[in-house]
């Protein structure tokens, strides 16, 4: 059996530990305020990220499985804005003392769905009784279809340096079965756009096993996007959860590319992107050098959380919006996901909780092995006599994984599988393995 079949299997993407299906749901609004509260106190020194999400989608891309609200009406803008600003009010009752904001991230969804006017009374607001750090990160999720040069000046003006443009593929065949449409001259276009106006980093989103994709599709589209260059590539494997995303139905698992079929789009990718100078960076991230995630990564200071990887580690990262996660470290909560049921709890002065998880110094332990194995390729060397040894040793057997003196250390091979690494440590899955399909695969 090959490596990519014997690991291809389904398993979270582990931007928290426990994951969350894993969570005791132990949280209720009074324990989350004293979490929140103990939080602040140690980590606001050193800065609080923001991840705010934005729902709304004027087209349902079929392969997404992001928590969207599809509509064209665009009188929801105010009342959805209205409501995150009073959740952060909630918020800020319990803080000590101005907040230090370090990381502000806005994803949906999609962001420019919003005006540059609503945008804007959104990040004023949560800036005005708020110190931002020096080393702040501001980024945002836009669509190549949709980001003017309004949106791109109002942010830009209000401290963000980063953009995101969701890509996923520019072949005209897989763009009719995503139902997510943009030229390569509309993305050249807002990348100059971007790019004059001051942006110092501009990331583009990939995505790999999409329906109908082939070798020479995929090799046309990374042909396209290295032309223009961006500073980060994300390089997404496709996570195809039909019985969460209906909208996946509209094409089916014969119409993608699997397992072996599926790691040669990703070996073409990568191997496409270090030709031309990007570093892989962590689990399907690609940086050049002058970006700040190749120099956070070689710094040995690259974080992954709900956001994904950042370039900051913060220990307290507020959720703001429907379905958003906060991570306090010591505590996890995720906020409900229907806009309606979100919007009745903060207009009523009640933090909009779904479920949430307090974590156990067991826990706590093995979030940082993740964490160290997502950012840093490694793990302690102690951990192999814990009590996943079989599954670490077994790793190590089929060259994922290499033992020096002190660590265990991700190979080449291995980078591919970080996912099956993080796996094996993970006690909360092996204590309960699900039943039923939670997870996309591997690759």
């Amino acid at each position: 059996m090959s490596i990519v079949n014997k690991y291809n299997q389904q398993i979270p993407r582990y931007t928290s530990y426990p994951t969350v299906p894993y969570w005791d749901n132990n949280l209720n609004e009074s324990l989350w305020k004293d979490q929140i509260k103990s939080s602040f106190i140690h980590n606001n020194k050193d800065g609080i990220s923001l991840y705010i999400h934005l729902p709304y989608c004027e087209s349902l891309c079929t392969y997404c499985a992001c928590n969207t609200r599809i509509t064209v009406n665009h009188k929801v803008e105010t009342p959805y804005i209205n409501g995150l600003i009073k959740e952060w009010e909630l918020y800020k009752i319990l803080f000590t003392d101005k907040p230090i904001i370090k990381e502000i991230h806005l994803g949906g969804g999609t962001p420019t769905f919003f005006s540059p006017q609503n945008l804007q009374r959104l990040i004023e607001t949560v800036l005005e009784d708020s110190i931002i750090s020096k080393e702040h990160d501001f980024s945002f999720e836009g669509h190549p279809a949709n980001t003017s040069k309004e949106h791109l000046q109002t942010l830009y003006d209000l401290g963000f340096r980063r953009v995101s443009f969701g890509i996923q593929d520019f072949d005209e065949k897989v763009q009719q079965a995503i139902n997510r449409f943009q030229s390569v001259e509309e993305v050249r276009n807002v990348v100059e756009l971007s790019r004059s106006i001051g942006y110092t980093s501009i990331n583009f989103d990939l995505v790999y096993g999409l329906a109908f994709q082939t070798k020479e599709s995929v090799s046309e589209t990374i042909k396209a996007v290295l032309d223009l260059k961006p500073d980060r590539i994300a390089f997404y494997s496709y996570a195809h959860v039909p019985w969460i995303k209906p909208g996946q139905r509209r094409y089916t698992e014969k119409d993608l590319p699997v397992g072996e079929d599926k790691k040669a789009l990703y070996d073409l990718g990568k191997d496409s992107f270090l030709r031309v100078g990007y570093t892989d960076i962590g689990l399907d991230h690609f940086a050049l050098p002058t970006d700040e995630l190749f120099k956070a990564a070689q710094n040995k200071k690259l974080h992954r959380n709900f956001m994904g990887y950042t370039t900051n580690t913060t220990k307290l990262l507020v959720g703001l919006g429907c379905s958003s996660i906060s991570d306090c470290w010591t505590a996890y909560s995720q906020n409900l996901k229907e806009v309606e049921a979100y919007l009745s709890e903060v207009n009523s002065g009640k933090f909009p909780l779904h479920r949430g998880h307090i974590l156990t110094e067991e826990d706590l332990k093995i979030k940082q092995q993740i964490l160290n194995i997502m950012c840093k390729g490694e793990l302690e060397n102690e951990v192999v006599s814990g009590k996943r040894k079989s599954g670490l040793t077994e790793l190590i057997n089929d060259g994922l994984l290499k033992i020096t003196k002190n660590k265990l250390v991700v190979t080449e091979t291995g980078k591919l599988f970080l996912r099956n690494i993080a796996l094996a440590i993970d006690e909360r899955y092996w204590l309960a393995q699900p039943k039923e399909e939670l997870f996309s695969s591997a690759v």
